[in-house]
């Protein structure tokens, strides 16, 4: 079940990324790059109200993933996923009205726009509140499904409400109105239709109880510990990611603020290769956990965290390195990917270096331990909040992404260390060795040499087959040293290079 759900994660939200990446560039020519930057502080807004869900889907997730591993009855389950629905409601509808109510001030007093009307600012944000709050009932039944590990169904759905919620915004804007208020009028529609899918499918995954849901307060109690320990993490995670891009569209204009929400979005792209990873091992390993399996959970740790090295890691090397040939053949503006490619590279690098504390952190959460990340996330935010307070008016956006490097690198060299005294003791220098040094450093080495025997091209197609050939280098070297990932994928082609041996010996 592993090896299809990594599989299905990487189809679907491979799938997903595209359709999100490909518009960007048309989405900036209907609306122009001011409005654009109104699209990035809609993400922004997004993330911050998560917070709003008090731990609820990681908690629920994890539950699913206990009731599948037989700590659950249907009809607690049940209840559980109700209680949380009613939660979600609620403070659903605290969003949409505190954004409506809150649109007028913003637009008039934090934003810079300058060619964009107020009138229209004030509408794209009472339309923004609408939309994130029905995101954030989604989010309930994404991670209810995920952590029944129906992962296959769900990148499907998944990855075909993308195509639609995509193409359906580029038909929007040619056949009806190029306005940013017509582009979140669709993206609510569209979030109407993913909230009554999504549903459905948890309620249809989930074995009939005999009794109906209803909402519970014991429910709550059996998981308020974690939730609890969720929402300060969730909070502490929100300042550390968030801050720059809240200072920023202060700071910027909101065309420079295009910029560098350009750079964000490509940059985030990244998560799009870890995320289909960690979807699929943390039910696993809350499973194990759950199931004492000791041997095991460390073995899937290993084989997690270096596949995360060897794929989103050698994806993230190669952008680093090639980051204006990138955005150059991507949006096949030469002002755009020069203005751009330096905060790519940094943001890269920063997300990167997050990205490889996702295993660990979801082996955390598998054993029940929220305390530690708690804590550190608190002296990261004594130290990033100041940081950026102060890069930012000095060096603008690229100081910015210089203090998320250096974030994050803290929290691979330094913060690592302390889980290890408590769980996973004695597998450090594994992780340290193995899962990231040897992978990350082929990668390295062969994306640089690379870029010493490479040649500029001015054919769009040419540069395009170089950077294609220079990634499989790249992600080939550093799958050679990959024991555990190669091994993997050994395990999983033999069978069918067996099968095509056999037919072709017959």
């Amino acid at each position: 079940m592993l090896k299809r759900n990594i599989i299905a994660n990487y189809l679907g939200q491979g799938w997903t990324a595209l359709m999100g990446l490909a518009f960007i560039p048309l989405y900036i020519k209907y609306l122009g790059i001011e409005a654009y930057g109104l699209i990035g502080i809609f993400a922004v807004l997004t993330a911050w109200f998560s917070l709003l869900d008090m731990g609820m889907t990681p908690t629920l997730s994890r539950e699913m993933a206990y009731f599948t591993g037989g700590h659950h009855s249907a009809q607690s389950i049940r209840d559980l996923l109700r209680t949380i629905e009613f939660i979600a409601f609620g403070v659903a509808a605290l969003i949409a009205g505190s954004v409506a109510f809150g649109a007028n001030w913003i637009a008039r007093s934090w934003l810079q726009a300058e060619t964009l009307p107020v009138e229209v600012v004030t509408q794209a944000f009472a339309l923004m509140g609408l939309v994130t709050a029905l995101r954030f009932i989604e989010t309930i039944y994404r991670s209810s499904i995920i952590g029944l590990q129906r992962q296959v169904l769900f990148n499907v759905v998944n990855s075909s409400l993308a195509t639609i919620r995509g193409l359906g915004a580029i038909a929007v804007f040619a056949w009806i109105s190029p306005t940013i208020q017509a582009f979140f009028i669709w993206q609510g529609f569209l979030s109407l239709l993913t909230l009554s899918t999504l549903a459905t499918i948890t309620y249809a995954s989930l074995p009939s109880s005999g009794h109906r849901a209803h909402f519970s307060r014991s429910a709550l109690q059996g998981v308020w510990r974690f939730a609890g320990g969720m929402t300060g993490i969730t909070f502490l995670t929100l300042l550390l990611t968030q801050m720059d891009k809240i200072l920023l569209s202060k700071l910027l204009s909101l065309s420079e603020y295009g910029f560098y929400t350009l750079a964000a979005v490509v940059a985030g792209a990244l998560y799009m290769l870890i995320s289909p990873i960690t979807q699929a091992f943390y039910p696993r390993l809350c499973e194990l956990y759950a199931q004492d399996d000791r041997d095991a959970l460390i073995k899937t740790y290993h084989l997690g965290a270096q596949m995360v090295s060897v794929i989103a890691g050698s994806a993230a090397i190669v952008i680093i390195v090639f980051p204006e040939t990138l955005l150059r053949l991507w949006a096949q503006d030469h002002l755009l990917a020069a203005r751009s490619a330096p905060l790519l590279s940094l943001l890269m690098l920063g997300n990167l270096l997050n990205g490889l504390m996702w295993i660990p952190y979801q082996t955390q959460l598998a054993h029940g331990w929220t305390g530690l990340t708690i804590k550190i996330n608190i002296v990261a935010v004594l130290f990033i909040v100041p940081a950026i307070l102060w890069a930012t008016p000095r060096y603008g956006a690229e100081g910015a992404a210089w203090v998320w490097v250096f974030l994050n690198a803290g929290y691979v060299l330094v913060g690592i260390h302390l889980m290890y005294q408590k769980i996973l003791t004695g597998e450090k220098f594994r992780w340290y060795l193995r899962d990231l040094l040897f992978p990350l450093g082929a990668s390295l080495v062969t994306a640089y040499m690379l870029k010493i025997i490479w040649h500029l091209s001015e054919n769009t197609l040419t540069e395009f087959l170089l950077l294609l050939v220079a990634a499989t280098i790249t992600i080939g070297a550093s799958l050679l040293t990959a024991v555990d990932v190669r091994r993997l994928l050994t395990s999983t082609l033999n069978p069918y290079f067996i099968k095509y041996t056999n037919a072709y010996g017959d």
